[in-house]
């Protein structure tokens, strides 16, 4: 047997010798693949928005497409020009802000809400392309077409791998991932794309230096075998919910991917091997396939995607499931037992979630888990594959897959409160946008708790809001209180509908009130139901704080400054609770603030983010500079990180290493925005640095009203990132309407 090499000894670089064969032209078996072309042709492409859902289509036909045509958003998606006129020069903030909503305005959807792509994980899209293809419902061409576009223009320049994330660098991850995909969409071996990205994969060490769930997937597809994937055993959902590492207490995400991830490796379930599956099986290994020693490279994991090396706990607990448990104690019975309990519970996520389920990872695998055990033909498996489009987006460079099947609700929430902080919320001209966003708000809200909740282990949603869609359904504190923040304000103001009664808004504080922990902070999907000691067993490798929930000051303070908006409307309902929710979130904010001022972020970069938040949470509770240290201290932070050109930008490296990182591309119009507004909202005595910034926003802003792409915006699980694209309209907006309202008088330029 082959003994396992160590990452510090990988072999020298090698562009393999794969067959000469042109893949794109080939067939195997039943399994074909599409046949790729340069390009589609963009003016083709249209975005159908039904019920908040979002899927992109190729109109192939000449007629379809007189008949359909292109909107604003679908070509400022595409990257197409827009030929829109040059509007009149901002010459103060608010005229900016009115530059920025007409250019914004043409982005609405129809359905009153905004769309984006919600790219950046270089992970997700192999999922998918890789559970269609092992379900033998390969994807279009025009989809392969652009898959392929997009994963050659996001190839790392120098080495040609790919990162966890765009902006990372190459992993084993990412590179062995995408290259089976380019594989799997028609690329053949030979291109030179794949040439240079296979070389620096060989540099690496090959295939075997992938992280766990690259392992998986490849295993899946028959290109690895079972004995190298650490064990996932279903057993564990039989667990009683007391044992403290029962799965329905992990984070919301881990348990959604874990449940099919076991059900499949217990199954060792394989797609039908093609040729392609050889060939791939020749490419990804520097050595010989037929002599690696699988079980011996369960834990090869290559530097770069050890963010979180596997605990010597796990390896033990590892080492005595492979040799004690499974031969020993893992009967058939209890195996069918546990497969059927994972069965149920999986059915379960399908249906309260319409095959839309969590997020692309668990959707990918549970459509993978349906036609192993429903079969090709399953209603199961085409619904499966008819949402997986959901998450799929064409942006300028190609097709990729989103984090979620959307950000509908969350970004509709911040582009109202960026109106109404301008002050234009009463402004005829901006009505019929907004109300057209109050509309899908009302229409998004989530009326019932899920059915079985208890059973699957999900938490009250009743009256909340998704972070896309109604029909994804997962209820986050945050999105809930931006969504009713934004319908609050909506529907206090003069001369709007109230499409949301009081009974609708009691039922999302009522769920609001639900996510305090007993330290007063709050969670994301539901409150921890572990310790951060149960990090011992993660064995994600490329993540952080993976396996439980976390308290986090993003979702404390937007609970807490709904809750602070609705006592003034509303100063009656359960007001002892509300009063002591808010008195302990306050206290626990302050606790969290670190050292130097600022907040950690978790969801977005970084500490300017969550100070942005906590600063206007606080001020919401009336505490600004002038009256609280914690506001002082956190100005002081925000002020000390200002750059001479007035803005500000903080790297994706703070999220990872827990410090403040300067971005080496400079200052960046969003996070500029954010510092602004926590210091504006926390009334930062001295003007002129505010001043700085903002005319820093204004100078960028660009002659139609928009604002261009700059770094990526988002982070989660401290080491992934994630775009926020419409965040560059809203909080831009947002800062600039509350220097206008604060500061009428005040010149810019």
């Amino acid at each position: 047997m082959m003994a396992r090499k160590q990452a510090t000894e990988a072999p020298a670089v090698s562009n393999g010798s794969p067959k000469k064969r042109s893949s794109a032209d080939s067939d195997d078996h039943d399994v074909k693949r599409p046949r790729l072309q340069e390009s589609t042709d963009k003016a083709r492409w249209r975005l159908s928005s039904e019920g908040g859902r979002h899927t992109w289509h190729y109109l192939e036909d000449d007629e379809a497409t007189k008949q359909w045509p292109q909107s604003y958003a679908d070509k400022y998606f595409l990257g197409m020009p827009l030929e829109l006129p040059e509007l009149p020069k901002a010459t103060n903030p608010l005229d900016a802000v009115r530059n920025g909503l007409t250019f914004f305005e043409k982005l609405q959807l129809p359905e009153g809400h905004w769309g984006c792509e919600y790219g950046g994980p270089m992970f997700l899209l192999p999922g998918v392309v890789i559970a269609r293809y092992v379900t033998k419902n390969p994807v279009p061409w025009y989809y392969a077409t652009e898959i392929k576009n997009y994963l050659f223009a996001r190839a790392n320049p120098v080495d040609g791998g790919w990162g966890l994330h765009i902006e990372g660098e190459s992993t084993m991850l990412g590179t062995t991932l995408n290259y089976t995909t380019l594989r799997l969409v028609g690329v053949g071996a030979d291109h030179p794309v794949m040439v240079k990205a296979r070389a620096t994969m060989h540099k690496m060490g090959g295939a075997i230096y992938a992280p766990h769930w690259a392992k998986f997937w490849l295993t899946v597809l028959g290109i690895m075998k079972w004995d190298i994937v650490n064990p996932v055993p279903p057993e564990l959902w039989l667990l009683p919910d007391w044992v403290p590492i029962a799965p329905w207490r992990w984070w919301i995400h881990m348990r959604q991917v874990f449940l099919p991830m076991s059900y499949l490796w217990s199954k060792k379930w394989q797609a039908e091997e093609t040729d392609l599956i050889r060939e791939l099986r020749n490419e990804l290994f520097v050595e010989d396939w037929n002599k690696i020693d699988w079980a011996g490279n369960r834990n090869t994991i290559h530097p770069n995607d050890n963010y979180h090396p596997k605990t010597a706990f796990l390896n033990t607990v590892n080492w005595l499931l492979v040799n004690i448990w499974n031969p020993v104690f893992r009967t058939k019975y209890l195996v069918e037992k546990a497969e059927a309990w994972a069965s149920e519970l999986i059915d379960m996520e399908d249906e309260n979630t319409d095959y839309s389920d969590l997020a692309p990872v668990n959707a990918a695998m549970n459509t993978v888990c349906c036609y192993v055990r429903d079969g090709p033909g399953a209603y199961s498996v085409r619904r499966h594959v008819e949402r997986l489009d959901e998450v799929l987006w064409v942006n300028a460079e190609g097709m990729l897959c989103n984090g979620t099947n959307g950000v509908q609700c969350w970004d509709t929430a911040f582009a109202i409160q960026a109106i109404m902080d301008a002050g234009l919320t009463e402004d005829p001209r901006w009505r019929p946008m907004l109300i057209k966003s109050l509309e899908f708000l009302e229409d998004q809200q989530i009326r019932e708790n899920v059915k079985d909740q208890d059973k699957c282990y999900r938490h009250p949603r009743k009256g909340a809001w998704a972070f896309s869609n109604k029909d994804q359904g997962y209820a986050v504190s945050d999105c809930v209180s931006e969504a009713l923040k934004s319908v609050i304000i909506l529907q206090k103001t003069p001369g709007f509908p109230t499409l949301i009664d009081d009974q609708r808004i009691f039922d999302a504080v009522d769920t609001m009130l639900t996510y305090q922990n007993p330290s007063g902070a709050c969670s994301s999907y539901e409150t921890p139901r572990a310790g951060q000691w149960m990090e011992v067993l993660n064995a994600a490798e490329v993540f952080g704080n993976i396996m439980v929930e976390y308290e986090y000051p993003e979702c404390t303070t937007a609970v807490l400054t709904t809750l602070s908006l609705f006592k003034k409307h509303w100063p009656n309902h359960r007001t002892a609770e509300i009063d002591n929710f808010i008195t302990r979130a306050v206290k626990w904010i302050k606790s969290n603030q670190k050292p130097h001022g600022g907040w950690y972020g978790n969801w977005g970069i970084c500490f300017t983010y969550a100070t942005m938040f906590a600063l206007e949470s606080l001020a919401s509770v009336g505490e600004t500079y002038e009256n609280s240290k914690y506001a002082k201290k956190g100005c002081d932070f925000l002020i000390a990180k200002q750059r001479e050109d007035g803005g500000w930008s903080e790297s994706y490296k703070a999220c990872e290493t827990g410090e403040y990182v300067e971005h080496p591309t400079g200052s960046q119009v969003v996070m500029t925005a954010w510092a602004l507004i926590g210091l504006i909202k926390a009334k930062y005595p001295d003007i002129e640095p505010i001043k700085k910034g903002i005319k820093l926003i204004m100078d960028r802003q660009q002659p139609s009203g928009e604002w261009l792409q700059e770094a990526i915006e988002g982070v989660f699980n401290k080491s992934c990132m994630i775009s926020y694209p419409n965040y560059k309209f809203s909080f831009p907006l947002k800062a600039l309407g509350l220097f206008a309202t604060r500061y009428p008088d005040e010149k810019v330029v």
